[in-house]
């Protein structure tokens, strides 16, 4: 079996990460990974979970803190020092181990990272995937998604318990929702912790479960969300509603929903960052005279005048033409590329004028012609 990779190395990062640049290197990641925009590749599934792996245990901080000590592990219960349980040796979980070796890291009693099971918790993150026209990323728009997702329960407003009935605090716990158990060993007495085993570790019991959520204080359903997609955006980008998510756990907020964008190819234009690029064909005399033509952009049709001599492959400039961006009020340019365009199906009298032209052009005119015909003479001199 192949050797777990760093989880920090996974997210890209560098240990000691905060805990906003965790969960920044998560979306980004997440969404490089995600089945729905690779599928069938199992090598971006296998990165994906990994991706997920290493998020669930650096986005905690008591989980992050024993990975930063510990390693891998300091979070696997195989073990021994995961998941709060009980230590596979006989001996109890990760915080016991500090419990016994308190008074060498200065600590004293149980240890900073253990933390009652029933405290608040933030509800979960939902990512949903949006895709909008090019036209309405250049210039925003106001879309109304459809998410299945937990929401409270109406019925019982969250709480679990049906009308007229509360929860009450579990009396073997006291509401911790958690159990502790000492043993004395040849290091001291030794402390380890479980999950209640009355209440399952949520510290309270319902004795009249709500009809509606039967006790969870949340149901599935279908809402609908207005979602402002503001002017810029591009593929990938992601727009946040926080809140959006779904519920929290024992009074905790509730997470965030994370609209990530993708824009459908335009017809014309090709974008690069906040510039946009058209190509414009442009028939031999266009090119050799010289003429005004005319220019779509985004917002409008506009004309430009194209010098004579102009060579295919050209690229000229229109400052600002391009799009906005998100982040300040600065807008791209304009790229337009002319090709020229050679002429087809040509009758016999259009053929007989191309000829006259030819021969009344002289080939010193044709500046690059004549310099490669000059090397080619050097060559075979």
């Amino acid at each position: 079996m192949a050797e777990k990779r760093d989880f920090y190395e996974v997210l890209g990062l560098k240990k000691g990460a905060s805990e906003d640049e965790i969960k920044s290197a998560f979306r980004k990641m997440a969404m490089k990974y995600h089945p729905d925009r690779n599928p069938g590749d199992k090598d971006a599934e296998e990165k994906f979970k990994e991706v997920n792996e290493a998020y669930s245990i650096l986005s905690d901080p008591e989980k992050k803190a024993r990975y930063d000590k510990f390693g891998h592990a300091g979070v696997d219960p195989n073990a021994g020092f995961g998941g709060g349980g009980t230590y596979s040796g006989g001996f109890g979980g990760f915080e016991d181990i500090f419990d016994m070796f308190g008074g060498m890291f200065g600590g004293g009693g149980r240890s900073g990272f253990s933390r009652r099971r029933n405290g608040p918790q933030k509800g979960r993150d939902i990512q949903k995937h949006l895709t909008i026209e090019f036209e309405e990323a250049a210039f925003g728009v106001k879309k109304e998604i459809h998410l299945t997702k937990y929401v409270e329960c109406e019925t019982c407003h969250g709480t679990g318990a049906a009308a007229g009935s509360e929860k009450r605090t579990c009396p073997k716990c006291g509401g911790s929702g958690e159990v502790f158990t000492s043993q004395q060993t040849p290091f001291g007495m030794f402390q380890s912790s479980s999950p209640c085993s009355e209440c399952k570790g949520t510290g309270y019991i319902i004795d009249n479960p709500c009809p509606d959520c039967k006790g969870a204080g949340k149901v599935k359903k279908t809402i609908t969300i207005s979602v402002n997609i503001p002017a810029g955006v591009d593929n990938d980008s992601i727009v946040t509603l926080r809140g959006q998510g779904e519920p929290g756990e024992n009074g905790g907020p509730a997470g965030d929903l994370y609209i990530v964008i993708g824009v459908k190819p335009h017809k014309f234009f090709k974008r690069a960052g906040q510039d946009i690029q058209i190509e414009i064909p442009i028939t031999f005399d266009q090119a050799a005279l010289g003429d005004e033509i005319v220019v779509p952009t985004l917002e409008e049709k506009v004309k430009y005048k194209i010098p004579p001599g102009t060579q295919p492959g050209t690229v000229f400039r229109l400052k600002g033409k391009g799009i906005v961006s998100t982040r300040s009020s600065r807008k791209g340019d304009l790229y337009v590329k002319v090709n020229l365009e050679v002429p087809t199906k040509l009758t016999s009298k259009q053929k007989k004028a191309i000829k006259r032209m030819s021969d009344e052009v002289d080939i010193s005119c044709y500046s690059k012609k004549n310099s490669f015909m000059d090397n080619i003479k050097e060559i075979f001199k």
